[in-house]
């Protein structure tokens, strides 16, 4: 089962377990994700108090930023580069939220991405992605030469439409 998103709490709602550098951040509810709060050499000096009021500042925080930012997604247009090589990171990371692909398959019989010229295998897509960890996508798979163009989406289930014919 993939865990939800944590969300601030309350003293009763979490226990807080210490390990190095690090306080564990773990709810009642199973369900939410366990939290591993990097604070550095202070820790030891905090009370369960202490980190349950800065963590929670952080998630505030961060839910203020998001509410701030505009979610039109950039798409880059054809013909421009969508991902570019970070010499820092190691990896591809994508220059806009919305790429164009191609998938294919390699003389071994495995899944290749094709952004722009530049072939990925799976691991390496893989790693692209997490440059948006914690965000969510979408797939639309359209023919190989519509991709640059918004498909019409439906929101419905083929299953209902087999069962009506």
């Amino acid at each position: 089962m993939r865990t939800k998103k944590p969300r601030p709490a309350s003293p009763d709602e979490v226990r807080i377990t210490r390990e190095g550098d690090t306080a564990i951040i773990e709810y009642a509810d199973s369900s939410i994700r366990v939290v591993h709060l990097q604070i550095g050499p202070t820790l030891p000096t905090m009370t369960d108090a202490d980190i349950l009021g800065m963590y929670n500042e952080g998630l505030e925080a961060q839910a203020e930023i998001a509410a701030s930012i505009d979610p039109t997604l950039t798409e880059i247009p054809p013909g421009r580069t969508q991902i570019e090589y970070s010499e820092w990171s190691d990896q591809w990371v994508p220059r806009g939220q919305v790429l164009r692909c191609h998938i294919e398959d390699n003389e071994d019989g495995e899944t290749v991405i094709w952004i722009d010229d530049v072939e990925l295998d799976m691991r390496a897509f893989g790693r692209m992605l997490l440059v948006y960890a914690g965000w969510g996508m979408r797939l639309a798979f359209v023919e190989e030469d519509e991709v640059a163009y918004e498909p019409e989406i439906a929101v419905r289930d083929p299953d209902d439409e087999a069962e009506a014919r």
